[in-house]
């Protein structure tokens, strides 16, 4: 007989760290109990419509719809087109790893370096005088010249959320570029602009909309896209805000790194297990996604340019990765976004050792006051911050 090895309390430890992860997480609930769980949430939240996938080691293993997708009673499908909202920073930051795989891109290099002229000299589009920001305002601040990749996808550019919330709707940097976290589309809207009007010379000067159309069409994603498409019209989801007043879909014209994805649960579950699993970037590229980058010291998410917590308030763990935000709990590593309007609330939430995900779209706000319940209902204990990104808000418009 083989004499049983007992091991140090050191040993024990060591082999705690070593062990798999994914060796802790729970077994997934059965679907039946999925669909019973999604239900009780839209009965306790009044949602009418709400879309879910389970991704289990980097693939898709459940995806159902519940309820309707529009005033007329209309089901909702798993091809029913329904808006991505801030989930499309999410693409956005994973396409431009890509650039960055090729060397068009670096994270640390200052966008002027990859201007022909400097930013406050780029006037609106010709096509779309809204789809950029109005950078002339920072001629006079020098700061715009500091301003990297890294900052845009990290929140920290020091813009507010979008120029046209400012008292004076001017676009203005609020604080030292790189240092603290801030939520800004605004950031993400530059970063767009570099990468569409700068020098060809240098690799730029790409069109965002074609990027993210290459990757949608390697990965099967047909009902997908940062641009409205006509043939979407005849299987679309309408919304509903937090009084229960339904609202129609908005046909988002021009390509908005901030959020113009238009897209379906069975569509978007293909994109978050490429992304969980890593395939269509290098391992570095990949990995900085979901690196620890920037610590996150405030309270909560919203509103935008809040003071820091007292540091021994702080969640030690909460930190921006590029377009998403990152933590670790009892599961280990993981990150999430989150999309919301007034008639949409969505969320994604992955945790890395197992490759586990879950993917919620809801055209309906109202269901986002359940979402916490429902992913813990399905992943287990991740220690996901919505208390951070929601605050009081959850389920509002």
């Amino acid at each position: 007989m083989t004499p049983t090895k007992i091991l140090t309390p050191a040993a024990r430890a060591i082999a705690l760290v070593i062990l798999p992860l994914a060796a802790f997480a729970q077994a997934l609930p059965a679907p039946a109990s999925i669909d019973a769980e999604a239900r009780k949430l839209m009965e306790k939240t009044h949602a009418r419509g709400l879309a879910l996938s389970v991704i289990d080691h980097g693939k898709v293993t459940y995806t159902q719809t519940y309820g309707i997708r529009n005033a007329k009673g209309d089901p909702l499908t798993p091809d029913t087109v329904m808006y991505g909202a801030s989930l499309t920073k999410t693409v956005f930051a994973y396409t431009v790893m890509q650039l960055v795989d090729q060397g068009r891109l670096k994270l640390d290099t200052p966008i002027k370096s990859y201007l022909d002229k400097p930013l406050p000299a780029y006037g609106p589009d010709p096509v779309f005088p809204d789809k950029y920001g109005p950078y002339k305002d920072l001629a006079s601040d020098p700061r715009w010249e500091k301003i990297t990749a890294r900052m845009a996808l990290t929140h920290s550019i020091g813009f507010s959320n979008f120029y046209f919330l400012e008292p004076d709707q001017k676009l203005r940097i609020h604080f030292e570029p790189g240092t603290r976290y801030s939520y800004s589309g605004e950031g993400l809207i530059l970063l767009q602009s570099v990468i569409e009007r700068g020098s060809k010379d240098k690799g730029l000067g790409l069109d965002v909309g074609e990027l993210t159309r290459a990757n949608f069409d390697r990965l099967g994603m047909t009902r997908t896209s940062l641009v409205w498409r006509n043939d979407f019209a005849a299987n679309l989801a309408d919304g509903w805000n937090d009084q229960g007043k339904p609202d129609e879909h908005d046909q988002r014209s021009k390509v908005r790194a901030a959020g113009s994805m238009d897209t379906t649960i069975s569509d978007l579950s293909k994109f978050v297990a490429a992304l969980v699993r890593g395939e269509g970037l290098s391992a570095a590229a990949r990995s900085e996604i979901t690196k620890r980058q920037l610590h996150i010291t405030t309270a909560h998410q919203f509103p935008a340019s809040q003071p820091d917590l007292p540091a021994a308030k702080q969640r030690k763990d909460l930190y921006a990765g590029l377009g998403v935000v990152v933590f670790d709990g009892p599961q280990g590593h993981g990150f999430f976004k989150g999309g919301h309007n007034e008639i949409t609330a969505n969320t994604m939430v992955c945790l890395e050792a197992s490759q586990r995900c879950v993917l919620i779209l809801a055209n309906d706000v109202r269901a986002e006051a359940g979402f916490a319940d429902l992913v813990l209902f399905i992943l287990g204990n991740t220690g996901v911050p919505f208390d951070w990104e929601y605050g009081d808000y959850a389920g509002k418009s």
